[in-house]
């Protein structure tokens, strides 16, 4: 009688799952230009920071995961700190509304 507990520490068993690529976060190919706006700045680092909590992968290279493993290196720091490197260095694209033209009176 067999458990299967040790069917699956066996050294003769082969993984059912074959290993799958790891998903790379998107860099642009040339770096955004710098955000000279302190607001806009704000604006689309908040944004980034959000995507951050929800899960999307950091584009630091010192933070994406090993493309053969999946492993991730520990975060150290907080998110909202990682989403300004990431503006700073220009990995996040971003686009700006244009302005309205203001309205005259007749």
């Amino acid at each position: 009688m067999t458990d299967d507990s040790d069917a699956l520490t066996d050294g003769d068993t082969v993984s059912a799952a074959p290993m799958l690529p790891v998903a790379m976060p998107r860099t642009p190919a040339e770096p955004a230009p710098p955000v000279t706006n302190r607001f806009l700045f704000v604006d689309v680092a908040a944004q980034r920071a959000k995507q951050l909590r929800r899960g999307a992968l950091p584009r630091l290279e010192q933070l994406r995961p090993d493309p053969n493993t999946g492993e991730r290196p520990p975060v150290t720091m907080r998110l909202e700190r990682i989403a300004m490197e990431e503006v700073e260095k220009g990995l996040i694209e971003y686009d700006v509304p244009p302005q309205k033209a203001p309205e005259t009176e007749a």
